[in-house]
Parts: structure tokens; sequence; C-alpha cells
């Protein structure tokens, strides 16, 4: 069996289009996978993600990169957050927000809070998804380390957590205010007029077709001046072909 092979098989049985990633890191990754778990072929490791769903769970976490944390790179979020009081300003009602590839709900929960700190009293659409319904179990359960909660303040530490021994559970307030769903960027349709979308760290790992195609989706799913945050290695070069200028380094905004 060749990758071609193992890529088709893939995609009839789990539903994922590993032909959108990049193929060096792709099959580094794989490959890697394969000597963790001691397999030599990909025939053999077909057989064991086939029969063994510990090993296939590890297989989509590995593929689908699910590290995250609160507040990831704070001073993005800082810029969002400023972008997010002066829209909430300027359009007095509440705000329509995608999560694309949210993982175990870090981000999505982080936009909750700063949303809630501007105004408590405005329920805004949150929707925060993922290819992943293990992934998106443990964000509906609300569970962190400590390691995710690195960039938390104290503050919001007492006011959005409770720690049960050494871990910590997002508050019902919070996790009320978002709404998770399967979603694959690449195979699923989109919904539209959002005014802000968010889809950081995820596209970068894509050919250059596949992510262009994502970009010219998510332009299509904004609003008119709705905006798009993407992540700290992820600079579109060439925004202006999705109809998007810069509205910050990392932020861009629908024309």
């Amino acid at each position: 069996m060749d990758f071609k092979e193992f890529e088709s098989w893939i995609y009839k049985e789990i539903g994922i289009n590993l032909s959108a990633y990049k193929p060096s890191q792709l099959h580094r990754r794989i490959e890697s996978l394969m000597n963790r778990v001691g397999v030599d072929s990909l025939k053999e490791y077909t057989e064991l993600i086939k029969n063994n769903s510990e090993q296939r769970q590890k297989f989509l976490d590995f593929i689908t990169i699910n590290v995250t944390e609160f507040y990831r790179n704070p001073e993005l979020f800082r810029d969002l957050e400023n972008k997010l009081k002066n829209e909430m300003q300027a359009a007095k009602r509440p705000l329509k927000i995608w999560s694309a590839a949210c993982s175990i709900g870090c981000e999505p929960y982080s936009v909750a809070m700063i949303l809630h700190k501007i105004n408590p009293n405005i329920k805004h659409t949150i929707i925060a998804t993922d290819i992943d319904n293990t992934i998106l179990g443990k964000a509906k359960l609300g569970e962190y380390t400590k390691n995710e909660m690195k960039n938390v303040s104290n503050e919001d530490l007492i006011k959005y957590f409770e720690k049960v021994d050494e871990k910590y559970y997002i508050n019902r307030e919070i996790k009320n205010r978002v709404t998770f769903k399967k979603h694959d960027l690449i195979l699923d349709r989109y919904d539209n007029d959002f005014d802000l979308i968010i889809c950081r760290n995820v596209v970068i790992y894509f050919n250059t077709d596949v992510k262009n195609e994502i970009y010219r989706k998510f332009n299509n799913a904004l609003k008119k001046d709705g905006y798009l945050f993407v992540g700290a290695t992820e600079s579109i070069y060439n925004y202006k072909e999705f109809n998007l200028e810069k509205s910050s380094t990392f932020i861009y905004r629908k024309n």
C-alpha cells in the first residue's frame, strides 16, 4: 500500500481528505505515528487503526493537530478584544461568530469570556466547529489542565472557572454561550453572515489550493466589514485576492 491508497482508504472510512494537506509534512507525521506504535508498513497501520479504536483516535488527534490553550498569543487576543469592543459599540446588536477547527474549546470560550467582560447582558451567537467528534465532546465538557490555562489571569480563573483537584472547569455561564458542531472545512458547506471568523493554526497545514479555497469560502461567509482572525504564523500574503484588507497583522476585514 502506498500513500495514495492510504489517503483513499482514510477518506472512505474516516471522511478526512488527506490530499488537502502538504504531503511532506503529512508523510512525516504519519511515519512518526507508525514508529510510535511499532508498525513498519501503511498496510499494517491501516489494519491497526481499523481494528483499534484507541489508535484510530490517536491518529485523528495527531492529524487534526489538537494543540491549544486559552488566549493563545495573548497580545493578538488583546488586539481582537479592542476590535470587538469597537464593533459592538458600532453595531449595537449581538454578533455572530464562528470559531473554526476549535479543538477542545479554548478558543471559543476565550472569545465568550472577552464578550462577557465587555457586556454580560448581550447573548452573542458563538458557533464552534471541529472535524473530530471526540474532541468536540471534550470541548462541551469544558475540562482543562494547568498547561492550557497558562494565559488566563487570576481574575478570570476566579470568575469563570472551578478548580477540582488538578483540573479546571469552565462555568455554566460561559459554556452556555457556545454551540459546538461537527464540521469539515474542506468538505462541508459554510454558514454565512458572520461578524467574525476565527481559524488559527490549522490552514497552515493545507496545500496552497485548499488553503486559497478556504479563504474564499471564509470571505463569502463573512458580512461586509466582518473580521477574519488567523494564527500567529498564518499571514495571508495574497489577502486582496479574497476581498480582504489588513486590519492588523493577523486580523483581516472583508471589503
